[in-house]
C-alpha cells in the first residue's frame, strides 16, 4: 500500500505489479488506490476477467465506499443494455467515478472524462493487446496490476527493472494451505472426497471444462453422491440464469457446483472448502493455482484432488505442471508458481505480443542479464563488465557422486559455489556442505580451493588463472586492480621467482617441495591483493 501511495503521489505515471496470492488482500491494495485517484478529481476503472468476478467487486467496492459520495457503476453482460448505455454516458460526462467491467470497457464507445487509475485484477487473463488499448486511452494513466501467478513476460519485466513489482507474502490471519493431492478418476476416491466435505456442512467445486459433455459429469457425480444437491453452471448459460446458479450456490442452497473454469477468478465462497479438478493435466500452471485459490479462504482445512490420466499417458510438461502444483502448497506460493512457469515457458516478446517462450535460445540466467544491461543502458545507469574469470588447474576438482548421490543437489552446490562473490561465501557454503554431507573428500577440497581462488580474481578483476605443478600463471585484464607498478615492485623483492611477460601475463615459479599447488595460487593472489592495497595507501 506504501509503494503504491508513493507511485501516485510521484511525477511519473505508476506501472506497478502487486503480485499476492489469493485471498491475500489485493483488492484492499486496488481500493485504496482507486479512493485516493477519486478524491484527487479523478476517475478509476477496474478491468476484471468475467463478469462473476465483475459483479462481485461490484458489491465490495459499494460496500466499502457507501460512507462516501462515491459512484460507483458496472460494466458487464449481466446488466441490460440500457443500463450500460446509461453507465456509458455518465462515464463521459464525469459522473461515474469508479467502473468495474469485463472487455466491455475496451470496447471503442467507452470514454472517460478524466481517468487518473486503471487497475487490472486477474492480469493473467489478458491478453497483451487488451491491456495496451486500454492505456492508450491515455498515456499519463497509473496502472495497477493485481496477479497471484503473473505471466512469464510481466514476470520477466518486473524482474528486469521494467517494471515495479511488490509482494504480498504475510498470509490472513488463521489460513491453512490447501492439501492438494494427486489422483487417477476413482469412483472411491472421489466420493470419499466429496462425503467427506458434506458431513462438515461444506461445499464442493467439481471443475469439468468441456461444456458439450458437462450434464454428463454432473450425472456422475450426482451417482458418487446420492444424497448432495448438485447444480451446474458454465459459461455459456444465459446471463440471467448463471447469476441464479452462482447466487444459490454461494446461499448454500446447493451443495456440489458442477462448472467449468468459470469460477477460476477471484470468488470468495467460504463455506467451499474441497476442489475436484477434472483432467487436470489440459489446465496451465496459473490455471490449476487459480482454481485451488478457490478453496482455503476460511479457517477450515481445504482440499483439492487432481485427477490425472496414468503416468504412462501424461506428458512431460502436464506432469511438471501438477507436480509443481503439489509441491508448492505453502502459502504464498504463487509466486514460486509463477518462476517456475517463466522458466517452463520461457518469458515471451517484452516489446511484442507473444506472453511466453523464447527465452530457451539463450537460457534464463543469461536472458535475465541481458535484459537487465539493456534497461541499465536506457535509463543512463553506469554498468560495469563483470569479469568471469578462466581457471585452469591440473589437480581435478569435483564433487563425487559417492559424497552426493543425488544429481539435483550436486548441481546446486557447483551453482552456489561458482557465483560466490567473495571467500567468505566460498567457505561459508564448504561449511554447509561439511554440516550436511560430512567431511570433504580430496577432490572436493580441491573444487573448493578453486572457487575460492576464482572469487579472489574476480575482486581483483584477474581474467585467468593456470595452476600447475611447475608454477602460477595470471592473466591480467587491461583494467584490473593489480597495478603493473606493484606487479614490478614484487619482483624487485623476489628476484628469479616472478616474472612478468609483454602480454600482461605474471609467472610464478614454485619451489620443488611445494606440494599443494592450489594453496599456493591461493597465497599468491592474497600477496598480490594486500601489496597492491598496502602499495595504493603509500
Amino acid at each position: 500500500i506504501e509503494e503504491v501511495m508513493a507511485d501516485l503521489g510521484s511525477e511519473r505515471p505508476m506501472d506497478r505489479l502487486v503480485c499476492g496470492d489469493v485471498g491475500f488482500g489485493k483488492t484492499e491494495v486496488a481500493m485504496r488506490a482507486a479512493f485516493r485517484a477519486v478524491m484527487a478529481g479523478k476517475q478509476a476503472a477496474v478491468l476484471v476477467p468475467t463478469t462473476v468476478l465483475a459483479q462481485q467487486h461490484y458489491q465490495s467496492f459499494c460496500q466499502r465506499f457507501s460512507p462516501y459520495p462515491i459512484n460507483v457503476e458496472v460494466l458487464s453482460r449481466f446488466r441490460t443494455d440500457a443500463q450500460n448505455r446509461e453507465t456509458i454516458f455518465k462515464l463521459k460526462t464525469g459522473l461515474v467515478d469508479i467502473v468495474i467491467g469485463t472487455h466491455r470497457l475496451l470496447s471503442k464507445d467507452v470514454h472517460f472524462k478524466q481517468l487518473g487509475l486503471l487497475v487490472i485484477d486477474e492480469e493473467h487473463r489478458f491478453g497483451v493487446a487488451h491491456k495496451e488499448r486500454v492505456r492508450a486511452l491515455r498515456t499519463t494513466v497509473d496502472t495497477l496490476t493485481l496477479t497471484a501467478t503473473p505471466i512469464p513476460r510481466t514476470l520477466q519485466m518486473a524482474m528486469g527493472g521494467v517494471r515495479d513489482l511488490s509482494l504480498i507474502a504475510t498470509p490472513p490471519m488463521a489460513r491453512k494451505p490447501v492439501r492438494t493431492l494427486l489422483c487417477h478418476d476413482e469412483p472411491k476416491t472421489l466420493a470419499t472426497a466429496i462425503e467427506r466435505e458434506l458431513s462438515r456442512e461444506g461445499q464442493v467445486f467439481y471443475v469439468h471444462n468441456r461444456v458439450k459433455d458437462i450434464g454428463k459429469a454432473a450425472e456422475r457425480v450426482r451417482q458418487l453422491a446420492p444424497k448432495a444437491r448438485v447444480v451446474v453452471g458454465h459459461g455459456q448459460m444465459k446471463e440471467d440464469e448463471l447469476e441464479r446458479v452462482m447466487f444459490d450456490f454461494v446461499s448454500g442452497r446447493y451443495d456440489i457446483l458442477v462448472c467449468t473454469t468459470i469460477i477460476e477468478s477471484g470468488l470468495d465462497i467460504p463455506r467451499a472448502n474441497t476442489i475436484i479438478i477434472d483432467r487436470a493435466d489440459t489446465f496451465g500452471m496459473a490455471q490449476l493455482y487459480q482454481l485451488r485459490g478457490r478453496v482455503g479462504r476460511s479457517h477450515q482445512q481445504a482440499y483439492a484432488y487432481l485427477v490425472v490420466p496414468p503416468q504412462a499417458q501424461l506428458a512431460d510438461d502436464a506432469r511438471t505442471r501438477v507436480e509443481t502444483l503439489v509441491r508448492h502448497t505453502e502459502l504464498g506460493a504463487g509466486f514460486a508458481v509463477a518462476t517456475m512457469d517463466l522458466e517452463l515457458r520461457g518469458s515471451g516478446d517484452i516489446l511484442g505480443a507473444q506472453q511466453s517462450g523464447n527465452v530457451a535460445a539463450v537460457g534464463l540466467e543469461m536472458f535475465c542479464d541481458l535484459l537487465a544491461a539493456a534497461v541499465a543502458e536506457l535509463r543512463g545507469e553506469p554498468r560495469e563488465e563483470e569479469i568471469e574469470p578462466e581457471l585452469t588447474f591440473e589437480t581435478p576438482g569435483l564433487i563425487p557422486q559417492e559424497y552426493v548421490p543425488d544429481v539435483g543437489e550436486r548441481l546446486q552446490w557447483y551453482k552456489r559455489l561458482a557465483s560466490a562473490s567473495s571467500e567468505t561465501h566460498v567457505q561459508h557454503i564448504a561449511g554447509q556442505i561439511i554440516d550436511r554431507c560430512g567431511p570433504l573428500p580430496r577432490e572436493t577440497d580441491e573444487l573448493i580451493k578453486a572457487m575460492v581462488a576464482k572469487a579472489l580474481c574476480r575482486r581483483l578483476g584477474i581474467r585467468g588463472l593456470e595452476v600447475t605443478s611447475r608454477g602460477i600463471v595470471v592473466h591480467l585484464a587491461p583494467d584490473c586492480l593489480v597495478k603493473p607498478t606493484s606487479v614490478l615492485e614484487l619482483i624487485r623483492r623476489s628476484p628469479g621467482r616472478i616474472a612478468l611477460t609483454q602480454d600482461m601475463k605474471i609467472r610464478l615459479r614454485l619451489a620443488r617441495d611445494e606440494q599443494d599447488c592450489a594453496q599456493a595460487a591461493i597465497h599468491f593472489l592474497h600477496e598480490l591483493a594486500s601489496y597492491d592495497t598496502n602499495s595504493s595507501e603509500s
